[in-house]
C-alpha cells in the first residue's frame, strides 16, 4: 500500500494525544489525521471538538478511527501509556507501557503499514527501542521524541539567563530522557558564538554554579509541572509538532530524537536520545557530536541505566 504522508494517526487520546493532535491542526501538515484510543468514546469526542475548529484552522479531515485506518499513514504517533504519577520516575512506568506497546504494535504490523513510527510514551528512550525490536521495522522508521522538549527547556532556560531570545541559543540536552540526561555545555552557543565569549561581550558571567542549577531545573522540570497541574503536555505537542514538520517536508533538520544505536558513541543495544538528521525517511544520519570527558562519562552513565532498564523486559530476539 503506498504511504500517504499528509495522512497521520495518534494512537492514545489522553491529554498528551489531544493536544499533539490541536497543534497538527493548527500546522496544516496533514489532510488526513485519525485518532484511536482503547476508549472510542473519547477518541470520538476528541475528534469531533478539533473538528469544531476547522473553520479557523487548516483544510484537513479529523476522524476516530481503528487500526484498519492507518495502514497507509505517513506518520504513526504513539502516545498510549499510563501517565507519570508526581514523585514517580519514568523509568518506573516501563513494565505497564511495555504491555500496551505490545498490544498497539500487534496490530500496527498486522496492517503492512510502512510509515513513520514516532514513539512518545515514557520511558520513550525504552520504548523507543522495545517497538524497534517489537516491529522489526529498521531503525530509521522507528524514532522516539526523545529530549527534543527537554532540549526546548535548555534553550529556553539559558535564553532567560543569558538575556536573549531562546531562538537563537543553539544547545543540546541528550542521553536518557529522564533523571540522567546531560546538558552538553561544551557545544552551547549563541548564535555561533560560544558561551564564553558571549557573556564576555555581554558582561555576564555563567559559573559552574549557575550551569549545575540551570541543568537541575531542566531535569526536574517534569515534576515540577506534574506536581502543579498533574501532566505535562502543552510543551511535548510543540516539540512532536516539530518533528513532524521535518517528516512532512523533508526538511532534513537536527533534532535530539530517541534512536536505536548501533555503535555511535560507542553504543549499542540501547536507544538514547542523540543530535540527528530527521527528513522524509524519519532517522536520516546520527550525528556523533563532541563531548568532554565529563560529558561522556554522564553519557556512559545514562546508557548503563537505558541497558539495565531494558534487560528486564521481555522481546524478541533478532537474528
Amino acid at each position: 500500500m503506498a504511504v500517504n504522508f499528509r495522512k497521520a494517526a495518534i494512537v492514545g487520546c489522553g491529554s498528551v494525544g489531544a493536544s499533539i493532535a490541536f497543534r497538527f491542526l493548527q500546522q496544516g501538515l496533514f489532510s488526513s489525521l485519525v485518532l484511536l484510543d482503547a476508549n472510542q468514546d473519547k477518541a470520538e469526542g476528541e475528534a469531533m471538538d478539533l473538528s469544531d475548529g476547522l473553520p479557523y484552522g487548516a483544510s484537513m479531515e479529523i476522524t476516530a478511527g481503528d487500526y484498519d485506518d492507518i495502514a497507509d499513514c505517513g506518520l504513526v504517533v504513539i502516545t498510549a501509556g499510563v501517565n507519570q504519577k508526581p514523585g514517580e520516575t519514568r523509568l518506573e512506568l516501563i513494565g505497564r507501557n511495555t504491555v500496551i506497546l505490545k498490544s498497539i504494535l500487534g496490530e500496527i504490523t498486522a496492517r503492512g503499514f510502512e510509515g513513520i513510527l514516532l514513539v512518545v510514551s515514557n520511558p520513550v528512550d525504552v520504548l523507543t527501542y522495545a517497538a524497534r525490536e517489537l516491529s522489526g521495522y529498521s531503525r530509521q522508521r522507528v524514532i522516539g521524541s526523545g529530549t527534543v522538549l527537554d532540549t526546548a527547556r535548555f534553550k529556553q532556560l539559558l535564553g532567560e539567563e543569558l538575556g536573549v531570545d531562546s531562538r537563537n541559543v543553539h544547545a543540546f540536552i541528550v542521553g536518557e530522557h529522564g533523571d540522567s540526561e546531560l546538558a552538553v555545555w561544551s557545544g552551547a552557543n549563541v548564535s555561533g558564538l560560544n558561551l564564553d565569549d558571549f557573556c564576555r561581550l555581554q558582561g555576564k558571567t555563567l559559573s559552574a554554579g549557575d550551569r549545575e542549577r540551570l541543568y537541575g531545573e531542566i531535569r526536574d522540570s517534569a515534576n515540577e509541572i506534574i506536581k502543579r497541574k498533574g501532566a505535562t503536555y502543552y510543551g511535548i505537542a510543540m516539540a512532536v509538532g516539530r518533528i513532524a514538520a521535518c517528516i512532512v517536508r523533508d526538511e532534513r533538520a537536527v533534532l535530539p530524537i530517541s534512536v536505536v544505536l548501533e555503535g555511535e558513541y560507542g553504543l549499542e543495544g540501547l536507544a538514547l536520545s542523540v543530535p540527528a538528521i530527521v527528513g522524509r525517511d524519519g532517522l536520516e544520519k546520527i550525528l556523533e557530536i563532541p563531548l568532554g570527558q565529563a560529558e561522556r562519562r554522564a553519557m556512559d552513565n545514562s546508557a548503563r541505566q537505558m541497558r539495565e532498564a531494558i534487560a528486564g523486559l521481555e522481546l524478541p530476539s533478532r537474528p
